[in-house]
Parts: structure tokens; C-alpha cells; sequence
């Protein structure tokens, strides 16, 4: 095995994948290395929602990250496709953010004009529009945001695509390779001590999602990430029941996939590794969505599963370089947005890490130490 690269990426999920592609491509010797198989976490039980505008309202540097990574993907998945043959499925009909009571519908119309800002082409549409773009819905809703520029695509073989893709740049991907520890000398990184052994690099980007705190709390103790288990469902229907994506306000949503596939998601339920699938969990998804949808009864159930989101405080990732140890980056902490925000991670973290953004305004939004003087207070709902 080779023991010494230009820089390490721990953890393969999409955000290390795109961050290794991005690196290969530009001629850096890269290695991802990974405990377990590619993409077999959070990146492979998301759904796959590029939903900058239907999960975030609020106008930001977290927004205004997430459109700019958004309007990535059209290219991005070409690239991709025509270096690995691996099509993402990326499917652009846009997204129906459906208001299911009068209190709903009167904070979304409001909520409409904010999104002007950003995008003119989302716009308030009546119960009857509603029914006129998706027949399958519930007459009871009470009108939706029509998000035209929202999609969604296949997640887990986005993560193949680049990280197939890295691999056909040169880069090498280490399964099955627990990292120790960090390995450390006058606060410059050196590499990383493994399970087989040390890896040598003057740049490591840890991507480890919920588990960052294995590694980095020893050099940030007051590092604040921490899971939330998802659960989902997924049916099959021998006809089309949707063609856009459905998402409410609470953050259950049901996303039309390839043959019939709906996917049916998600809880929340923060603070916890345990991937288990509970009944609980299953029966509050199914009552919804036949609220919803109510065709979607008649539809065959395909399997169940949890993934593990990873969350701060805040609700925004952690990004650029650590502020202790030189040559040491993170890239982690995207929460329910890990595959819309891949895209532009990959770019900045490799910009960072050839110096050509290393003063973007995004690492100082997304610093690693911002939560200095922040309480730790998260409000859940279910």
C-alpha cells in the first residue's frame, strides 16, 4: 500500500467522494480512506432532494451556499456520467412545498415573497393549481410553493460516480481501513495513524459526518456534531402516482423515483447511533403519506431503513480549515443536505486546499470555532 499522498480524505461518503474528484481531477494525490464501504452511511439512506429553497428559508450564507451548489448539478452530473457511464438519475420537475391546514398556507404565502428574492420563478399556487399539477394529491391541502429550480436524484450513485471518478483520476480509495488516530507534530498535520498502519500527508480532510467527534474532539473540545436518525420507507406502484417532489413544511416528504419507486421519509430523532427501524416510525410515515397521496395505500411496500444525519447546533455544516492545526480541514455537519451541498463542498475544499479560496467568506461563515459564544439549543419536532 502506498503510504504517502498530497492529501487524505477520511471518511467516503459523497462529501469526501466529491471532495477526493475535485482534488484527482486537478492532478493531487489523493487517498480516501474508509472504514467501511463507500458511501454506506448517510449518503446512501438520504433520498436524494437538491431542495435549496424547501429546506431553507432563511436568507444566509447556508442558502446562499445551497442555490450556488444547486445550479452545479446539470453539468456536474454530465461530467460524471460521460468519465464513469454512472447516470445519477438527476430528475429536475421541481418541488411542491403543500400546506395541510389554513396556519400553514398563511405562513408559506408569506414565506413565498422572501424566496422572490432569490429566485423569481417560485411562486404561491391554489389548492386547485395543486390538483391540477399532481391529480394524485389530497383535495384537503390548502395550496403549495411551486420551487420549479428543486430537484432531486439518486444519491447513492452519485457517491459511486465520484468516487469512480476520483479513482479514474488517480486516486486511491483504502475500504475497510479504520482511522486511530491524527497524527500530529507542532500543530501541523503529518498523516494518519490506521488500522494498517500510518498514512503520510502534509493535508487531511476529515468527512466523517456524525462520527467527526471520534477524531477531532482531542483538537476541539468544544466540537459540537451529533447524529439524527432518519427512518424511511420505500413503495412501488404499477402506476405513476407522482412526478413532482411533495415535501412539507415539517420535513416529511415523498419523492417520485425511476418505475413506479416512491421513497417516504423521515423522521427525526437526534442523539443517537442506533440504526434500528422502529413501527412507531413506519406507521407515522404511512398515515401521512396516504394523507397525502391517498392512492399510495394500493402501493406495494418495498423495504424500510434509518440513516444517521449529521447535525450541529446550528443547523449549518462545518467548512475550511481547522484553526489549530495546520493542514488539517473539515468538511462535515450538512444535516439533511449533505447531497445538494456535495456539489460545491468538493470545489471549495479543494480550492482551500490549493490555496486558491482559502479567504472565501464561506470558511468564515462555517468555521469550525463559531460556536464560541453560542448556547447549544436545537428545538425537534417530529
Amino acid at each position: 500500500m502506498n503510504n504517502y499522498y498530497d492529501v487524505l480524505v477520511i471518511g467516503g461518503g459523497i462529501i469526501g467522494c466529491s471532495t477526493a474528484y475535485q482534488l484527482a481531477k486537478q492532478g493531487v494525490k489523493v487517498a480516501i480512506v474508509e472504514r467501511n464501504q463507500i458511501g454506506c452511511e448517510a449518503s446512501s439512506a438520504a433520498a436524494g432532494i437538491l431542495g435549496a429553497q424547501a429546506e431553507i428559508d432563511e436568507e444566509g450564507p447556508l442558502l446562499s451556499l445551497a442555490i450556488k451548489s444547486r445550479a452545479m448539478f446539470p453539468t456536474l452530473v454530465e461530467e460524471l456520467k460521460e468519465k464513469t457511464g454512472i447516470d445519477v438519475e438527476l430528475i429536475q420537475k421541481g418541488l411542491l412545498k403543500v400546506a395541510m391546514s389554513e396556519e400553514e398556507a398563511s405562513k408559506l404565502q408569506k414565506r413565498v415573497k422572501e424566496h422572490h428574492q432569490w429566485n423569481e420563478n417560485v411562486k404561491w399556487i391554489t389548492n386547485k393549481d395543486v390538483q391540477e399539477l399532481e391529480n394524485g394529491l389530497s383535495s384537503a391541502t390548502y395550496g403549495a410553493i411551486h420551487i420549479p429550480d428543486d430537484g432531486q436524484l439518486a444519491p447513492d450513485k452519485l457517491t459511486k460516480a465520484f468516487a469512480l471518478a476520483a479513482v479514474q483520476e488517480g486516486a486511491q480509495v483504502h475500504g475497510f481501513c479504520q482511522v486511530e488516530a491524527l497524527h500530529i507534530e507542532d500543530g501541523c498535520i503529518k498523516g494518519i495513524q490506521t488500522s494498517v498502519g500510518m498514512l503520510f500527508a502534509n493535508h487531511v480532510i476529515c468527512t466523517t459526518g456524525s462520527w467527526a467527534n471520534e477524531l477531532l474532539t482531542p483538537y476541539k473540545p468544544s466540537l459540537h456534531v451529533f447524529p439524527v436518525k432518519g427512518e424511511c420507507i420505500s413503495v412501488r406502484s404499477s402506476i405513476q402516482l407522482l412526478e413532482k417532489t411533495i415535501f412539507l413544511d415539517e420535513g416529511f416528504y415523498l419523492v417520485p423515483k425511476s418505475e413506479g419507486r416512491i421513497i417516504i421519509g423521515a423522521t427525526k430523532i437526534p442523539r443517537t447511533f442506533e440504526k434500528e427501524v422502529s413501527l412507531q416510525g413506519v406507521s407515522k410515515l404511512v398515515e401521512k403519506a396516504q394523507r397525502l397521496l391517498p392512492a399510495i395505500k394500493e402501493a406495494t411496500f418495498e423495504k424500510a431503513w434509518a440513516g444517521l444525519r449529521p447535525q450541529t447546533i446550528d443547523g449549518w455544516p462545518y467548512l475550511g480549515p481547522h484553526p489549530k492545526v495546520q493542514g488539517l480541514f473539515v468538511a462535515f455537519g450538512h444535516y439533511r443536505n449533505g447531497i445538494l451541498l456535495s456539489a460545491i463542498t468538493g470545489q471549495l475544499l479543494a480550492d482551500a486546499v490549493l490555496k486558491k479560496s482559502m479567504n472565501h467568506s464561506f470558511f468564515q461563515d462555517f468555521r469550525l470555532d463559531r460556536h464560541a459564544q453560542q448556547k447549544e439549543e436545537v428545538h425537534w419536532s417530529y
